[in-house]
């Protein structure tokens, strides 16, 4: 955890004496010399100890300390004061301060106080993270071999602190993966953040991911922290990040390279510690080959690849995944329990799910809403599952990687595996090919 101390006193000099005094153990401090400056930014704090005064020019410190507290705010607060009364003591307490200091304030005292309220802190976020971990289960449903296959691989990866890029189509479940490494690798203590790269528009993507200072661009009306910057000491889900363009993928690389990276229009170098998860349903490799994304960032990001299953690929699933929906369902919305027939489950397995695990959630919870009886039989399963016009379970990506992987193999079987040779007969670059046949799982037989 970062050691943040906010300061919110009205007497400047004490401010600047107390940010000197806990400087010099270590602590990186802010400074507010009134309630309207520190509230500009209560949007954006993360846990830190807040030393406050109780009476401020204009406002009271009491007050503020309420409404930290309706807003469930992650702050262990300090409540200062030159002018204490028991009364004033009792009241801070009772609204969730952790301690109460008289002024003059002596120096032993605020450290020691201070070192107690981050050991608070550290007690309260393991608490939660316990809590977490023994509330909503990651399930990792399935028993095929090529789910198995990507869960263990999962599991293998988590122990560490390499990088990991999850591919697969949308809805196969690449954030719950995502959060099962996070869960068990050494950073599960820490905060868990996903940023959606394809959800946020470019001009936006920068301020999200790293944050930005006030004043750095219209609307920019404080300080706001990024992404990475909140996911300190945890683990940092990039969604999508194919999608990232040009400029964020070079800020980008530096914070994989170096750990560091500037707020949008800051000029101070933040340091951070995050295991990065990168998720994308695009061909990376093939987007390299193009010159679409760096190849240099695409080596930091793949360290650990792992290949998620689209659904029709792990039909033998569909029973198990589609029952725990449907109980999950249930229970989360108070209905009688409900079970499906041995036919709908014939019915299910045989559709070739598209949308993947999101559409068979959808699915399975619209014939839950839609069914009176407590038996989901076929007739239950929407209409166009039942009838899908669809007789293949062949995507059109799938097609086209199998003709491109039949294509280069029959090229390279005829130049006996010269690759220079086989780059002259495809009409492509010697590099392009090498990272083709990377990107196929091509290996001379």
């Amino acid at each position: 955890m970062v050691r943040r101390v906010l300061i919110v006193d009205d007497e400047a000099n004490i401010g600047r004496t107390l940010a000197l005094i806990l400087e010099g153990e270590g602590f990186q401090t802010e400074t507010y010399t009134s309630a309207a400056a520190f509230r500009a930014q209560a949007d954006t704090l993360r846990p830190a100890v807040l030393l406050l005064d109780v009476r401020l020019a204009g406002a009271s410190g009491i007050d503020l300390l309420k409404e930290l507290r309706a807003a469930a705010s992650p702050l262990a607060a300090i409540m200062i004061s030159g002018h204490a009364t028991i009364a004033d003591a009792v009241e801070a307490t009772r609204h969730g301060a952790y301690d109460f200091l008289e002024k003059p304030l002596a120096r032993d005292k605020v450290l020691l106080t201070v070192k107690n309220a981050f050991e608070q802190l550290r007690l309260r976020e393991e608490n939660a993270r316990l809590r977490e971990l023994a509330g909503p289960d990651l399930p990792m449903i399935g028993a095929s071999p090529v789910f198995v296959h990507a869960v263990e691989q999962a599991r293998l990866s988590s122990h560490s602190d390499a990088r990991v890029l999850l591919t697969g189509e949308s809805g196969t479940g690449k954030e719950l993966l995502a959060s099962f490494i996070h869960h068990q690798s050494p950073f599960a203590t820490g905060p868990f953040e996903k940023v959606n790269c394809a959800a946020i528009p470019t001009e936006l993507l920068e301020s999200e991911l790293f944050g930005h200072e006030k004043g750095s661009f219209t609307g920019a009306a404080g300080m706001r922290r990024g992404k990475f910057e909140l996911a300190d000491g945890g683990t940092q889900v990039l969604d999508e990040v194919g999608d990232l363009h040009g400029a964020s993928q070079a800020k980008l690389l530096r914070v994989l390279q170096e750990g560091e990276f500037h707020r949008v229009g800051g000029e101070k170098s933040l340091r951070v510690s995050v295991r990065v998860v990168s998720a994308t349903n695009r061909d990376l490799a093939a987007m390299v080959a193009r010159n679409e994304f760096r190849e240099d960032l695409y080596y930091r990001l793949c360290v650990v690849p792992i290949r998620v299953p689209a659904l029709r690929e792990r039909a033998g699933d569909v029973p198990a995944l589609a029952t725990h929906f449907l109980a999950e369902f249930c229970r989360r919305n108070n209905f009688r329990a409900k079970r499906f027939s041995p036919e709908t489950f014939d019915v299910l397995a045989a559709y070739a799910w598209p949308g993947n695990i999101r559409e068979l959630r959808n699915a399975v919870e619209r014939m839950a809403i839609l069914t009176s009886g407590e038996l989901l039989t076929p007739e239950s399963v929407p209409v166009e599952i039942r009838h899908s016009p669809l007789p293949t379970r062949s995507s059109v990506q799938e097609v086209r990687h199998t003709a491109e992987r039949d294509h280069v193999l029959r090229a390279l079987e005829a130049e006996d595996w010269n690759v220079s040779a086989a780059a002259r007969r495809l009409g492509v670059e010697r590099t392009a090919l090498h990272k083709r046949i990377r990107a196929l799982g091509l290996k001379r037989s």
